[in-house]
């Protein structure tokens, strides 16, 4: 079936040049003018098609039913019917015409007993049923059903909202959080448009007050997006895309303040690294992903505002069904947690003798920190009073708030809801002035799934499960609390910029940045001058371990010495592990994997021997099974492929050629020669997700480095090319024992690796490892070219040849 819907030109002001139906026609827009016009296209068409019979009433429910269409929503109708016959034919004369118009139908025909029958036991069809109106027919037989499914719910909401609750957590737990996540769901992640719907079923029921006016605005500000979202795209997606943000701002009339663009943060080397992000290839993109970040921000703070509502709503609604526990002498229980802090009916509040006229400075923290450990809320009321009569915290902070701050860290689970909870209510501003930057900041790199601030909670989070491996888990948590601090601001990467040809270990970005200011935050806090200065080591280390594990040789004595000299000792070692490791998992799965995991633990090792003993360790013998037999010897083994065959040129890049021809991508080379017979080893990952057949690799690898060009010459037809940005090369000098570093940065496509090596080959370098880095839709391959520092005009025709290779 072909759909006669069409792409509607919109102004920032909702006015539209065409119908986004032309059958229908339904117009175009955005805001609740232009929703309110679908639905009363959508009514007129509609009540054509339904013949005058007594006893049968067509309903819209969902967005048509609360006269809310999206552009290109679907149709939710109900036909009601008396028991009258003919009313399969008539249903179908109905929805083939709907359908023929290329509209989405969800449709149903029931009399009202059998629509009460459903709602009673699909709490699903029973919310439904509560935006049900007449679009045409008997308006008796309609009121019956709508007064009837109101009623009915009324009845049984308090029953009914438990199996609702699970149904919802059940979708949050598919779709994430709204208010957190970088591509959101604006319809079905939690705090989306599907929970405002709980929200106004919750507040007919007569439970709570859930319709506030801050819940009615942040509600048509989630269906003015959708409606940019629809109209951006010209068609349904309730996804907000990375991609999408820009255009769907822009119709929105979201425009940054001029500082704003010009402050985008930046990589300071230009890597393609989850929080290295490339800059824009000018100041007009930058503006567009200005706009983008307006929106993200937004649509995070009415996400919350949603979440929070539904939070109280359905604690109110398990106190009204569970009825309050009172003791012998019928008050309600209650029962100490912490010092000041008592459960009340499922809930944290203080206790009497905590409020008075100069409450404690702690006190917010510590029932944080209560609320964390129990895993149970804090009372509203509570929140309101400790944020509008506890005072700020002095400078250092107190013994019992630093306490108390390392307990709410290092609180597991617990830590994401009782902070943000205290988000909510401005409480964390007070502890962390800083707060208010990195609220809802969003980041612009793939592999990031959440936004800064819930990054930065998620990473404490993760790095509780690594409190045992660490000599200072106190300092852990806040690390990895801190380790991104110094992300958003217009000085990161701007200060010690590195140039063309910039030193190996030079991390320039938002981890030099910001050690500083988690230094100072440390020392606020109340830390020692020398475990503030360790948290701010921490904090401009973080990448050093999956940096230099993934784009170095670990074999190499130079590499581990310079790690080694860096980290210092055993204990910041130790941390540095577990932070990376807490970050990895609070970035998202792309950032981390079995190999990386490997390359890093194998990283630590070396430098832990030379911290402890002082020497570096030997690299790794060949492995025997290379050295000796007949050529050539062809080993797969796991993720490995290691190849010995006669000493020649070019030899990597050739079984660098014949794995991209069986699409497997290399992570790892290493080349070396023994005996007169050249060695290549590979770490290797299928590139599409399926394994090779090793039958025909074998074969092709031998037939390739026995000098046969046909196997690689088959490669040239599919190589195929990488878009973007420009790619850029970087030379490191003083990084390798006996080679210098030429790193690539560019855009990620099949058979790069084998250009370039035959590019270096054919300009006369002699690579003798690589390392690979895929981040994203980007690459940071490093290559050791065996030699001394070449001179300009060297490396400015290494430079030439490399990327004409790209």
């Amino acid at each position: 079936m072909t759909s006669s819907t069409g792409r509607a030109a919109v102004g920032t002001d909702g006015t539209t040049a065409l119908p986004v139906d032309e059958v229908v026609g339904v117009p175009a827009g955005i805001g609740a003018a232009a929703r309110r016009a679908r639905a009363d296209a959508y009514d007129a068409w509609l009540a054509r098609l339904l013949p005058d019979r007594p006893g049968v009433a067509l309903l819209a429910v969902g967005g048509l039913g609360r006269r809310q269409c999206a552009p290109y929503g679907d149709l939710d109708l109900v036909l009601v019917h008396a028991g009258v016959p003919g009313v399969d034919e008539l249903a179908a004369s109905l929805w083939y015409p709907i359908w023929d118009a290329g509209l989405r139908l969800d449709h149903s025909v029931r009399t009202v007993a059998e629509a009460l029958s459903v709602a009673q036991d699909d709490v699903k069809v029973a919310l439904g049923l509560l935006d049900a109106r007449l679009v045409a027919g008997d308006p008796e037989l309609a009121d019956t059903l709508v007064s009837s499914a109101v009623d009915h719910w009324r009845r049984t909401a308090v029953r009914q909202l438990a199996p609702l609750r699970q149904s919802a957590a059940t979708r949050w737990q598919a779709h994430g959080e709204l208010a957190f996540l970088l591509e959101g769901d604006l319809k079905e992640a939690a705090g989306g448009l599907r929970d405002v719907g709980i929200l106004k079923a919750i507040a007919l029921a007569g439970i709570t007050d859930a319709l506030r006016p801050a819940i009615h605005a942040a509600h048509l500000r989630l269906l003015d997006t959708r409606d940019a979202l629809h109209q951006q795209l010209g068609r349904r997606v309730d996804r907000l895309l990375a991609q999408e943000r820009a255009g769907v701002a822009a119709l929105l009339g979201l425009r940054p303040a001029p500082a704003e663009s010009e402050s985008r943060p930046t990589g300071a080397d230009g890597a393609a690294h989850p929080d290295r992000p490339d800059p824009g290839p000018d100041r007009r993109a930058q503006a567009e992903e200005g706009d983008g970040d307006a929106l993200l921000r937004r649509v995070a703070g009415d996400a919350r505002t949603v979440s929070h509502a539904l939070d109280d709503a359905f604690r109110a609604a398990d106190r009204l069904r569970s009825g309050r526990r009172r003791g012998a002498d019928g008050r309600p229980l209650r029962r100490p947690v912490a010092r000041d802090v008592v459960e009340h009916d499922g809930e944290l509040v203080l206790a009497r003798t905590a409020i008075g006229a100069r409450p404690d400075a702690s006190l917010s923290l510590r029932v944080a920190a209560a609320a964390a450990v129990t895993g149970l809320p804090i009372a509203r009321a509570t929140c309101e009073w400790l944020a509008a009569y506890c005072p700020p915290l002095p400078t250092p902070w107190p013994v019992e708030a630093r306490a108390a701050l390392t307990t709410l860290l290092g609180a597991g689970a617990g830590l994401l809801a009782a902070w943000e909870t205290c988000d909510r209510y401005g409480l964390t501003e007070g502890w962390l002035p800083e707060w208010t930057r990195l609220r809802s900041l969003p980041q612009h790199n793939p592999v990031h799934r959440f936004t800064l601030d819930r990054h930065l909670v998620q990473t404490a989070y993760e790095a509780s499960r690594h409190t045992r491996d660490v000599d200072r888990p106190d300092l852990l948590l806040l690390g990895a609390f801190l380790h991104d601090i110094g992300k958003g601001l217009p000085g990161e990467g701007a200060a010690g910029r590195p140039g063309r040809h910039e030193p190996a270990g030079t991390f320039a970005d938002h981890s030099t940045v910001g050690a500083p200011i988690a230094r100072a935050m440390a020392t606020r806090i109340g830390l020692p001058e020398a475990e503030a200065a360790l948290i701010g080591t921490l904090v401009r280390l973080h990448l050093v371990l999956p940096e230099v594990a993934t784009r170095r040789d670990l074999a190499d004595p130079v590499t581990i010495s310079r790690v080694a000299e860096a980290v210092g000792d055993v204990t910041t070692l130790d941390l540095l592990y577990a932070l990376v490791r807490a970050d990895a998992a609070a970035t998202g799965p792309g950032a981390w994997s079995d190999w990386k995991g490997r390359l890093v633990a194998e990283l630590v090792a070396r430098v832990r021997t030379t911290l402890d003993t002082g020497t570096v360790p030997q690299p790794p013998a060949p492995d025997p099974a290379l050295v000796v037999g007949p050529l050539p010897v062809v080993h797969l083994t796991g993720d490995r492929v290691a190849v010995a065959a006669a000493d020649r040129r070019g030899l990597l890049a050739t079984v660098a050629g014949c794995l991209a021809l069986h699409r497997l991508e290399v992570l790892a080379a290493d080349a070396s020669t023994v005996d007169g017979r050249a060695l290549v080893e590979c770490r290797v990952q299928p590139r599409y997700g399926l394994a090779p057949d090793p039958v025909a690799l074998t074969a092709d690898l031998r037939r390739a480095v026995g000098g046969d060009v046909s196997v690689t010459q088959r490669l040239r037809g599919r190589a195929g090319r990488g878009t973007g940005a420009e790619p850029r090369v970087v030379w490191h000098r003083e990084a390798a024992t006996d080679a210098v570093l030429l790193e690539l940065r560019a855009a990620d496509a099949a058979g790069l690796l084998y250009r370039v090596t035959t590019a270096l080959d054919a300009a006369g370098a002699q690579v003798r490892a690589a390392r690979i880095a895929t981040l994203g839709g980007d690459v940071v391959d490093v290559f050791y070219l065996v030699g001394s520092w070449p001179s300009d005009a060297e490396r400015d025709r290494l430079e030439r040849a490399v990327l004409a290779a790209v």
